[in-house]
């Protein structure tokens, strides 16, 4: 993945933190909490320049989307479909103490509440403080590729951030359990992206295929959903994120899946595309039909109220 590196930037706060640390333990030997405060004080003003999120991110391209033979798909240029969280989010997923705080922002993002560095730091624990932020903006970039979310800085001067859609989804209702929380997310927009690129609808017999290749992936990341086809079909279509449907006058009758009503509450074909080629590391506009498709809808779309109980 190719990442925003300050060679130099970092180099010299890594040494003024490694300082700062040894001087925290030196002068004083308080409590364990007081030395952390401390150190994440001395090493906040050392890398200012280190912790505001990457402006412009770029992924590796990658190839593990399969294009199925859906006359309905667009012709010419397609996205190889790189939703592949397994490269994105690696350093994540097989570092445990930065695993631990992916479940708690998407948390605070589901609550729509801000967090703070301190708050970070006290996830990823003390000894692992210097590592996380000298590769703060690979783990921001990571959690926008991967999870859809942003962590964008709203206060310098106190280190408070926004979690930011990016998508636009909220998952509320699919997320019960922190373990399966990137699985989970991941397939959730590898579908809703395969879906849109398939012509706003895959078979079943597509669907299963490109789910058979999803898990082939994130099984050599050791990362698992207990059953995943029981997720989509049940969990997925439950939410509303997903709709399942026979095709009109097939018979034999065949079955299909598109877009549920709230997919198309939450997020937009735009917004999806222009996801796909930010993994693609390429412009959503290289996929001439694809970016027409989405900007109609773009054109066309009316946002309705949910309906409200009363």
């Amino acid at each position: 993945m190719s990442v925003p590196v300050l060679k130099d930037v970092e180099e010299e706060a890594a040494a003024t933190a490694s300082s700062a640390c040894s001087t925290s333990y030196s002068i004083i030997s308080p409590t364990p909490k007081q030395e952390l405060e401390l150190w994440i004080l001395s090493y906040l003003q050392s890398c200012e320049g280190i912790l505001s999120p990457p402006t412009a991110m770029a992924s590796t391209p990658g190839s593990h989307f399969s294009e199925s033979s859906n006359t309905q798909k667009a012709e010419g240029s397609s996205p190889s479909q790189a939703t592949n969280f397994p490269q994105i989010l690696c350093s994540v997923l097989l570092n445990e103490k930065l695993r631990n705080l992916v479940p708690f922002l998407v948390r605070k993002y589901q609550k729509k509440e801000q967090t703070t560095m301190e708050e970070m730091l006290h996830i990823v624990s003390h000894d692992y403080c210097e590592h996380f932020l000298l590769n703060y903006k690979k783990f921001c970039e990571s959690l926008s590729l991967g999870l859809g979310i942003e962590i964008r800085l709203v206060d310098p001067s106190e280190y408070i951030y926004d979690l930011v859609p990016i998508l636009g989804l909220t998952y509320n209702g699919i997320l019960d359990d922190d373990e399966q929380i990137i699985p989970k997310v991941d397939l959730l927009i590898y579908i809703l992206s395969v879906i849109f690129i398939n012509g706003n609808s895959v078979s079943v017999e597509e669907l299963r295929k490109q789910v058979r290749s999803w898990e082939i992936l994130v099984l050599r990341e050791r990362v698992v959903i207990g059953d995943p086809w029981k997720f989509i079909t049940e969990d997925l279509v439950r939410e509303q994120y997903l709709m399942y449907r026979q095709v009109l006058n097939s018979g034999p009758a065949s079955y299909e899946f598109l877009w549920g009503p709230r997919a198309h509450t939450e997020t937009t074909q735009m917004k999806v595309l222009e996801h796909v080629a930010k993994l693609n590391n390429t412009d959503p506009r290289s996929y001439p039909h694809l970016y027409e498709w989405a900007l109609r809808e773009e054109n066309t779309i009316v946002r309705v109220p949910e309906r409200q109980d009363v």
